[in-house]
């Protein structure tokens, strides 16, 4: 459902996100929505995005990004117009 996302700010690391990182920002992620079906999944190879994933549907990306020092998590989340129409 999503693709790869890019920070509209700074740069995007080099380091892919470590396992801590994604369990982490998932635990961050979950609290903050009060959403237990909300699952950040690692990609299965290097140069894959980090997926975010609603129950077993993918719904966006998260990108790993530094600027100026400062590290944060953009996530990006995709809603195609098809999904618009479901009931």
């Amino acid at each position: 459902m999503a693709g790869g996302g890019a920070a509209a700010a700074g740069a995007l690391c080099p380091r892919p996100m470590t396992p801590a990182e994604i369990q982490a920002v998932q635990a961050c992620l979950r609290k903050l929505t009060g959403s237990s079906r909300l699952t950040i999944k690692a990609p299965a190879r290097r140069g894959l995005p980090v997926e975010l994933l609603a129950g077993e549907e993918v719904i966006g990306t998260v990108d790993r990004v530094e600027e100026e020092g400062e590290l944060a998590y953009h996530i990006t989340i995709t809603i195609l117009e098809e999904d618009l129409k479901r009931d």
